[in-house]
């Protein structure tokens, strides 16, 4: 009885009406081939471009073949009625029937990054507090770009860094090696590709939510990733649920459940002020 008042009133407390928020801003990060692609910006009530707010940069997931922004909107708006900026990437996926590695995904995913680090003066954000969140393969996108060298597109100026401050990861793909989710499509040269095979001293602060009964991800890949996250100094909270499959985290009441540690995470780095977590009796 206890637990289902906790959710109830963690449920009301993320749904509480806020000030409406601005349609999104769509704002071209980059041109190719294929067309210009896009960043989906949801502003908070009060913005203004002097503002240097932080933000939340979301990947979505869908195998690197698939997916759309809208999948992280809830997270997004949530974070944009916290204060913060949230920014929802478009990027390009790979064909269908290429059954190559996921080199687009990549390049654009740091491309999207660094365009929010060099814009932050016209987007209103901190350039020195950029998250990258991501779900599966969105997740491995998010921790691509912050741990993995090479892959840039050409387009971009190296000068500006591609490197979130710090990561918010669901369900994650980071690790490509023999045996692993994706090695299929990088192969021999999954060192490219994983994150977990580049963990080094300064990686960033880092939120984890996995579900114990994950087909695709195993506990003990994420467990790895944790240990060496702390061996090397970083931060790296590891919540495991209990029950829950790949993708868990889409819908209530895990939405929920892992948006309010999400949201405690940076209220814990100083980047938000209070906590939407119910209090414990």
């Amino acid at each position: 009885m206890q637990s289902a008042l906790k959710l109830l009133a963690l449920t009301a407390i993320l749904c509480v009406s806020h000030p409406l928020l601005a349609s999104p801003e769509t704002r071209i990060y980059k041109k190719t081939d294929q067309g210009g692609v896009k960043l989906l910006i949801d502003k908070p009530a009060g913005w203004t471009a002097s503002d240097k707010r932080p933000a939340v940069v979301f990947f979505f997931g869908g195998s690197w073949v698939g997916g759309t922004p809208q999948q992280f909107l809830p997270q997004s708006e949530h974070f944009a009625n916290r204060g913060l900026v949230g920014i929802r990437v478009e990027y390009r996926v790979i064909p269908k029937g290429d059954k190559g590695p996921p080199d687009i995904c990549c390049a654009d995913a740091k491309s999207a990054i660094r365009h929010v680090r060099a814009h932050a003066a016209e987007l209103g954000i901190d350039p020195s507090r950029i998250a990258a969140v991501g779900g599966s393969a969105g997740g491995h996108l998010a921790a691509f770009a912050a741990l993995v060298p090479g892959l840039d597109d050409p387009q971009d100026d190296p000068a500006i860094s591609c490197k979130p401050d710090a990561l918010l990861l669901f369900n994650p793909v980071f690790d490509n090696g023999p045996g692993e989710w994706g090695h299929v499509r990088v192969g021999k040269d999954f060192h490219n590709y994983s994150p977990a095979h580049h963990i080094a001293k300064g990686a960033p602060p880092t939120i984890i939510f996995l579900g114990d009964q994950d087909k695709l991800i195993p506990v003990r890949v994420v467990e790895n990733f944790t240990a060496k996250m702390k061996f090397v100094g970083s931060r790296c909270d590891l919540h495991i649920t209990e029950g829950a499959g790949h993708g868990f985290f889409n819908t209530p009441p895990a939405r929920d459940e892992t948006l309010a540690k999400a949201d405690a995470f940076l209220v814990s780095l100083g980047w938000l002020k209070g906590n939407v977590l119910p209090a414990k009796p």
